[in-house]
């Protein structure tokens, strides 16, 4: 089959695509026919060997799908023919692949292949971080940062089903008006930030931050939080890992709490499929409908993963063998 290799620690451009063996299903395992594929920001850092998994070369790139379902276990919900999503350390960017059935979710028949493909990583991070470590309630209201990229789409659709009201950090006016398409209430641009937000918000400052990007505006997020309001940390997209004095947590009584999806979920038996569950309703409402802003054969997955590290991507891109 076809796929998309990491040889070498030289970033998307070294990307290599080419055949290599069908992988063979274990007897825990779905075997699936990827019609789709997400990249996402650990695909970049992976192929530059700064990410904190280091798997050893050469491996295939990707960290989730969606597809059919060609073989699955007598004991699993599926059976060949069946639409699914799904997620994997590695392997996704191939013809196929085969991946424990805990990591194999039902795909609503509304939801396009190309779509659940961008759900796994991004939407069931976020679903666990606004509800269970943000705990976000009706009539809050939510600060995103990067909101134009995979964590921020997911992050405004999701607080705004949940009954937030969402303002999103943008670099560019383009991106203000993307993000609100996508469900934003208003939009505030990067370069003072802290003060469009305080006026929108009448002083007050926000309930909670959703912060993927860290960098130099860790310390203005903190301040537009109003009394007890949560500041969550996904990740650092900006390459700087900020640092917080705790003194201003005391001060003005709010919290930062870090969300690690994966070390908290994985030693959880079922807990994957929980939060899927939790997904399925605005799935199938089309609450939750994943912006793509391209879609690439696996011939140019270098090209779709560098995007990531320019900035320039809309929502998600997408890879389809």
């Amino acid at each position: 089959m076809r796929a998309v290799q990491v040889t070498r620690p030289d970033g998307p451009e070294a990307l290599e695509v080419g055949e290599v063996a069908d992988p063979v299903r274990a007897e825990h395992e779905v075997l699936v026919e990827v019609r789709a594929a997400g990249v996402n920001f650990p695909d970049l850092l992976l192929t530059q060997d700064r990410y904190q998994y280091k798997p050893e070369r050469p491996f295939v790139l990707g960290g989730e799908f969606a597809g059919v379902v060609l073989e699955a276990p007598s004991s699993s919900e599926f059976s060949p023919g069946d639409r699914v999503a799904g997620s994997s350390t590695l392997g996704a960017f191939a013809e196929r692949v085969s991946v424990p059935a805990s990591s194999v979710f039902p795909l609503p028949d509304r939801t396009s292949f190309a779509e659940g493909a961008c759900v796994p990583m991004n939407y069931l991070t976020m679903s666990f971080a606004l509800t269970t470590r943000g705990q976000l309630r009706e009539g809050e209201t939510v600060l995103v940062h990067g909101a134009a990229g995979g964590i921020g789409t997911a992050t405004i659709q999701l607080a705004a089903a949940l009954g937030a009201r969402v303002i999103s950090v943008v670099s560019t006016p383009e991106k203000a008006e993307f993000v609100t398409g996508v469900g934003s209430h208003e939009a505030v641009l990067v370069e003072n930030f802290k003060d469009a937000v305080l006026e929108l918000t009448g002083g007050n400052g926000v309930d909670m931050v959703v912060d993927p990007v860290g960098g130099p505006r860790f310390t203005d997020s903190l301040r537009c939080l109003a009394p007890l309001g949560r500041l969550l940390v996904i990740g650092f997209t900006d390459g700087e890992i900020p640092s917080v004095k705790v003194n201003r947590l005391l001060l003005n009584n709010i919290d930062v709490r870090g969300v690690g999806w994966g070390a908290y979920a994985m030693p959880r038996e079922g807990y994957v499929r929980q939060e899927w569950d939790r997904l399925l309703p605005h799935l199938e409402s089309g609450v939750v409908a994943p912006p793509i802003s391209g879609t690439y054969p696996l011939e140019r997955a270098g090209e779709a993963v560098a995007l990531l590290g320019e900035r320039s991507v809309l929502g998600k891109v997408v890879l389809e063998p």
